[in-house]
């Protein structure tokens, strides 16, 4: 039987979330009387010590301005920004939803679908950014955000087209650009996606990630040496990049570089000592050299790691036979059958 051990590409995905800022919120209110003129002194002070990143004071001013002005929305949904950087979301979702509770505004339901989306209420956070597109039909922020959850729910298709709105409303937008080529990538639309991350680059060449994607979309279309250039181009920009010295690792062995590939696994294991993926390639490159029992250590080295990592069981019992140990094998294959590793049923057709 031709023996081929399993190698792991890693793809970063989509961008993340970015903070939510209160500066589209400085308004002045209307002055009605005293406590309405001191209010609005203490939303100003509270703004300025926001964006000073002093957030305990902003906090503070805030609240001074609510109990002065009860009905003082954008005091509550900047205190719902201050709560959010400050991790209290369960705080900032109250805050948000009185502020909405006093005006639908477009900010007031983006600001909660954000601390909706970070606590993993995924629908919630899905209703309330399409509130925020209703009543703001160019929101370019929502349309992404949207979009991103739309893509880590595995709906790239509708990922794409909300990354695409939001380009629309904001063509110098590089994480929508990346982003749109991560769900193009998702789909098997490499010339797509090269051609996204490509645009996101113009706009914003010190994006490591977006290189680490882009190459991994040439890796696709066996364009190896296309592949390593941009994996060692995001490796340029950031050295401790350990993910893209495990996919530059990956492309030198597709290229018959097995050699250079265990430098760059070793070099990620250096930067990343429980990184299992880089483990379980480095043992792919021993068993191209064949160096059987390195690759059995380093694929024992990934399951110490990872007791769950099927393909390190699959490849270990793949360098076992080859050192005729055939009841480790059938052991090792059998485990990966367990863990959901179709693919070792090929392989454990003898075992008794």
């Amino acid at each position: 039987m031709a023996m081929k051990f399993f190698i792991i590409t890693v793809f970063m995905g989509v961008a993340g979330f970015s903070s939510v800022k209160a500066q589209d919120s400085i308004v002045k209110a209307k002055i009605l009387d005293d406590g309405s003129q001191n209010a609005e002194k203490f939303y100003n002070s509270g703004i300025h010590y926001f964006q000073e990143k002093n957030y305990k004071a902003a906090l503070l001013e805030f609240d001074q301005a609510i109990t002065l002005k009860a009905d003082f929305d954008k005091a509550y949904y900047n205190r719902g920004n201050t709560k959010f950087e400050l991790a209290d979301y369960k705080g900032s979702m109250e805050d948000y939803s009185m502020a909405l509770n006093i005006s639908q505004q477009s900010e007031y339901f983006f600001g909660r679908a954000q601390v909706k989306a970070v606590t993993a209420d995924k629908t919630g956070a899905l209703e309330d950014y399409s509130s925020a597109i209703q009543l703001n039909t160019g929101y370019s922020q929502a349309f992404y955000y949207r979009g991103v959850i739309k893509f880590e729910t595995e709906d790239y298709q509708g990922a794409i087209t909300d990354f695409t709105e939001a380009i629309k409303f904001n063509n110098e937008y590089a994480y929508a650009f990346n982003d749109r080529g991560s769900a193009k990538l998702q789909i098997k639309d490499l010339d797509g996606a090269i051609f996204d991350y490509k645009k996101a680059l113009a706009i914003n060449p010190n994006m490591p990630f977006t290189l680490n994607n882009m190459a991994s979309a040439k890796r696709k279309k066996a364009d190896y040496k296309g592949a390593i250039e941009d994996y060692s181009s995001a490796i340029k920009l950031k050295g401790d990049y350990y993910v893209a010295y495990t996919n530059r690792g990956s492309a030198k062995i597709d290229a018959g570089d097995f050699k250079g590939a265990i430098d760059d696994f070793t070099k990620a294991l250096q930067l990343k000592s429980d990184y299992a993926f880089a483990m379980n390639n480095r043992a792919t490159a021993k068993y191209k050299l064949k160096d059987y029992q390195g690759s059995i250590d380093d694929c024992t080295k990934a399951i110490q790691i990872d007791a769950n990592y099927g393909y390190a069981y699959l490849n270990r019992g793949i360098a076992k036979e080859m050192l005729k140990d055939f009841s480790g094998a059938c052991s090792d294959w059998k485990k990966a059958i367990e863990l959901g590793v179709e693919t070792a049923k090929n392989y454990s057709s003898d075992c008794k």
